[in-house]
């Protein structure tokens, strides 16, 4: 397989255009702020008093190297960064006309063309920009660390168009390997990973099908078999919000509870997906399910969701997070973490789920709408580690968007008044204060109300959370 290399994302609509990011380029490159000694350009347009940023790409295919009739360009297989070499150089200029982003410009005061190299994998411009409206992306690293590991899932399965349950079950099984032995209730992943089409499995690797009851009891029975005999297995689930936050919850509290060896993955697409779109008690206030409808009398479910991720760190597991397939490093993180935890007890993973079919928004939107979800606060990234006992937020957003760019995007909240809106900008709220009183960021006091499902909890420190493994 290939190497993945770093790159620098831009973000146009979180640049204001305080052109820190062009300052702190030249002065990286030249020790002076002069903005033609910069390689990232800034360009406001007039029309939508936006801003538009101007880097190299790093193409995989570069045009300028091309291009170049005396081959000063050329691109560094081990970093990934199209190199210019000054010697080479005959300053034609060609390269900046071939470039179809504008990435590779001309300096007047230097009399040379110049073009980003990344600063060597340090990216002044990233650290300097205020907004987050530069991003290097190492996502790379993920490819090249597990690339060529075999994908465990076969191809041509049965899944919805876009389906984020497929990235998630392809991406995990990748990294826990086939030493695993798989447990699939039924739901979306059941159906075309243990059940799968024509008598045959789609996971390359030991699966069964347990009731929506008892997944982690039956997991938890054939890891102390494994123990007995001396072998080193791992205990693997993937279930859904109803086999895990309702019907199955019994058999996951007295799981966790007792310690056992075991990866828990809840996948969270908020509702009974594979059998009509039913609302569970992870759906959110508000939504649209076909037991949840929008008429008249009702205007979607009436209760917020079930906080199941903070109900699994209050069961004392060795690992707890929250993950989305948006962000992918951080989801990858945490799974290496739940590897390790699972080895002396319960290591407990909830992934936010869209799902295209009953959420009623197009496939190609699924990145966007997992993405959004993180940017709002609606779905906060953290991570909770019982040896420290503490909540740790693995993606912290201090300036969300607002909520609706999210709601906006899924037509199960189409229907949304301001109200109801309103109620969930406040639940949000709420839920980021509680987290943060776990981490030790934010207010001591919590009060109950504010926890539904878990009213004990009324006063939590940093000291505390220590103490009392919360």
């Amino acid at each position: 397989m290939g190497k993945g290399y770093y790159t620098i994302a831009c973000y146009p609509e979180k640049c204001d255009g305080c052109n820190d990011c062009v300052k702190a380029c030249a002065e990286f490159h030249t020790g002076t702020q002069q903005p033609e000694h910069s390689r990232i350009k800034l360009t406001k347009v007039e029309e939508s008093d936006a801003f538009v940023i101007t880097l190299c790409h790093q193409c995989g295919e570069p045009r300028c190297v091309m291009n170049c009739p005396s081959g000063a360009l050329s691109k560094d297989v081990n970093t990934g960064v199209v190199q210019w070499d000054e010697k080479r150089c005959v300053n034609c200029q060609l390269c900046t006309l071939a470039c179809p982003y504008g990435g590779i410009t001309y300096n007047s005061l230097s009399d040379q063309v110049m073009k980003c190299d990344l600063c060597a994998g340090d990216a002044a411009c990233v650290k300097a920009c205020p907004r987050g409206a530069l991003e290097l992306k190492v996502g790379a690293d993920l490819f090249n660390s597990w690339g060529d590991l075999e994908d465990l899932f076969v191809p041509g399965i049965s899944a919805c168009l876009g389906c984020n349950s497929e990235l998630l079950i392809r991406h995990t099984l990748r990294r826990v390997g086939s030493n695993t032995v798989v447990a699939t209730p039924p739901g979306c992943i059941a159906g075309v990973g243990s059940v799968g089409v024509n008598g045959l499995t789609a996971t390359k690797a030991p699966v069964f099908h347990p009731l929506l009851t008892n997944t982690a009891a039956m997991l938890a029975g054939a890891k102390r078999y494994y123990n007995r005999i001396g072998r080193d297995v791992t205990m693997l689930a993937f279930a859904g919000d109803g086999g895990a936050a309702d019907v199955g919850f019994q058999s996951l509290s007295g799981a966790a509870e007792r310690g056992e060896q075991m990866i828990y993955i809840c996948v969270d697409n908020e509702g009974y997906m594979n059998t009509g779109v039913q609302r569970s008690s992870t759906t959110p206030y508000g939504a649209w399910t076909s037991t949840t409808p929008v008429g008249t009398a009702l205007r979607g479910k009436t209760r917020d969701a079930k906080p199941l991720p903070l109900l699994m760190v209050m069961h004392h597991c060795e690992y707890v997070a929250t993950a989305s397939l948006a962000f992918m490093e951080d989801f990858y993180a945490k799974l290496d973490k739940a590897i390790e935890a699972a080895k002396k007890g319960m290591a407990y993973i909830h992934v936010f789920s869209p799902c295209p079919t009953g959420w009623r928004f197009h496939p190609s939107k699924l990145i966007e709408v997992a993405r959004k979800a993180v940017e709002t606060n609606m779905v906060p990234l953290w991570e909770y580690i019982n040896d420290e006992g503490r909540v740790y937020l693995t993606y912290p957003v201090d300036n969300p968007v607002p909520v609706e760019d999210y709601l906006s995007l899924v037509g199960k909240y189409s229907h949304l008044d301001e109200e109801q809106i309103a109620h969930t900008r406040d639940t949000i709220d709420k839920q980021i204060k509680i987290l943060k009183s776990f981490t030790g960021e934010g207010p001591e006091v919590v009060k109950s109300e504010e926890f539904a499902g878990v009213s004990a909890v009324k006063h939590v420190s940093a000291a505390a959370s220590t103490q009392q493994g919360h």
